[in-house]
């Protein structure tokens, strides 16, 4: 026995006509987009970039009124009023309890995005962050700024071995503790003996 649509379309209410029009191509599309997101693709080429003009505050990272967001409230709304349909509830009650949810779901999916947008780091060094960092010398550092060293410092949140210079009238010998005074060059670190 083959499902007949067409009876099965004829038989559902206006409302019940308009949440199925809104709900299968955003269930269909917000499926695609979940795969998408998990194997590392959008939409298009340019998801990201209509997300931000739709956001309109490139400041705040907190981003309300995207696409991908807006396909999760169509997709939300859609379910929950054919669920609210099937209850027996007034109009108004499931286009509130629809639109509330979807809503929810928009809320949800910005503050996940938000907090996911947290977690990058660009892996580039600021060599300045490294003053006033504490670390050990890994290979001898001649004294008065005759030659380079180099110390084990962690900055950044890595421990990273980089080139060294010191002031002081004795060099400071493999295995000292050592403070991070300044930079030099943006490239060589200006240490002292720490006590």
């Amino acid at each position: 026995m083959m499902f007949d649509f067409t009876s099965w379309w004829n038989n559902l209410s206006t409302i019940q006509q308009i949440y199925w029009l809104v709900t299968i191509p955003a269930t269909l599309l917000f499926i695609i987009q979940l795969v998408l997101t998990f194997i590392g693709g959008d939409l298009d080429g340019d998801g990201a970039d209509i997300d931000h003009e739709i956001s309109a505050d490139h400041g705040m990272g907190f981003h309300f009124m995207t696409v991908k967001n807006m396909i999760a409230f169509f997709a939300l709304f859609g379910w929950t009023g054919l669920a609210a349909i099937d209850s027996g509830l007034a109009t108004f009650l499931i286009l509130l309890i629809s639109t509330f949810s979807g809503l929810i779901m928009m809320i949800i999916m910005a503050s996940i995005y938000y907090f996911m947008s947290k977690l990058n780091d660009s892996g580039t060094l600021v060599m300045q962050n490294a003053i006033g960092a504490v670390g050990d010398v890994y290979i001898s550092i001649p004294a008065q700024k005759k030659g380079l060293g180099k110390v084990q410092v962690k900055v950044q949140g890595a421990l990273r071995t980089l080139e060294a210079m010191t002031e002081e009238t004795d060099d400071i010998k493999t295995g000292s503790l050592i403070e991070v005074m300044d930079v030099i060059n943006d490239q060589i670190l200006l240490v002292k003996k720490s006590k």
